[in-house]
């Protein structure tokens, strides 16, 4: 028996009628007696839903609101049921497909649980993760290679609709996975050091006054600078084991916290926010940070 043939222990296992049941609704939708809307349907048509569906979950997840979790979960599963009905009316796939490629890439990528492996830290399981998934890379490219096309790039599997900052962290990961990586942390903030004195310079031959915004193709290249500073602080991230992503996402989360109370003290003064001179603003700033240092509602 192969690892990709091995199953879970017989005791994590459980019926599942629920979602059995809710396949069954979804097939009714649409089936040809079933829901106008449901039956007009494409891959491409609610596509965007998917990602909807998913950020509001991670919404509800990062504001620990577990009830609407719940609720969100069951949006994002309805997502992927629907996908799998159209395509199985289709004849491309079915649930079944899904639920078994994806069980057995479980299997196959945590050979640690599964199979011979060992892997003591959290670490170690990711660096398994992507020794395998570049042992299946590699496997793939063999039989595309024997099909005589070229094999499928190393970072073509992420997806360039990812956010900026979960594309950048893993197309680096990807990299740093074949050995394109720096040694140490202090390396990579070289790195930005380096990216940050590019930045600048270019701002410099580009900007028409100190301090002024720069146009057109100046623009353009000025922003590329940009663009690989954000770069090299994202692998900083990567170094140090954090999420890019989540890490912005949490400060986006905690300035519309602080804007919030600034607005609000505003409000109580019988004033409008944006009345507000600078050095007003500082000090509701100053307010907002402490009141939250003090762990106040």
């Amino acid at each position: 028996m192969n690892e990709s043939e091995r199953t879970a222990p017989a005791s994590a296992a459980s019926a599942h009628p629920a979602f059995d049941d809710f396949v069954a609704t979804i097939a009714a939708l649409r089936a040809p007696d079933g829901c106008p809307w449901d039956r007009e349907q494409t891959h491409a048509s609610i596509a965007h839903n998917m990602i909807e569906e998913a950020y509001e979950a991670v919404d509800a997840i990062e504001a620990g609101d577990v009830a609407h979790l719940r609720e969100e979960l069951g949006d994002v599963l309805l997502q992927v049921v629907l996908q799998s009905q159209i395509a199985a009316d289709a004849g491309e796939f079915t649930i079944d497909d899904v639920c078994a490629d994806v069980n057995a890439k479980m299997i196959r990528r945590h050979p640690h649980v599964f199979g011979e492996a060992k892997a003591a830290s959290a670490g170690e399981v990711l660096d398994l993760w992507d020794q395998v998934k570049l042992a299946e890379k590699g496997e793939a490219d063999a039989a595309t290679t024997a099909a005589a096309d070229a094999p499928e790039g190393l970072l073509n599997g992420v997806p360039t609709s990812f956010p900026a900052l979960m594309q950048a962290q893993k197309v680096s990961r990807k990299a740093a996975a074949v050995g394109f990586e720096w040694d140490t942390v202090d390396d990579v903030w070289d790195k930005v050091r380096e990216e940050e004195a590019e930045l600048k310079h270019a701002y410099a031959a580009a900007a028409k006054e100190p301090n002024g915004k720069v146009e057109g193709a100046d623009a353009a290249a000025v922003e590329l600078e940009l663009g690989d500073v954000l770069f090299s602080l994202v692998n900083v991230a990567r170094r140090m084991g954090l999420d890019a992503e989540g890490a912005l996402r949490a400060t986006c989360a905690k300035f519309r916290r602080r804007w919030s109370f600034m607005e609000g003290a505003a409000w109580v003064q019988g004033r409008r926010i944006e009345d507000l001179s600078s050095d007003e603003l500082e000090e509701l700033w100053v307010q907002a940070k402490t009141q939250e240092a003090q762990g106040c509602s």
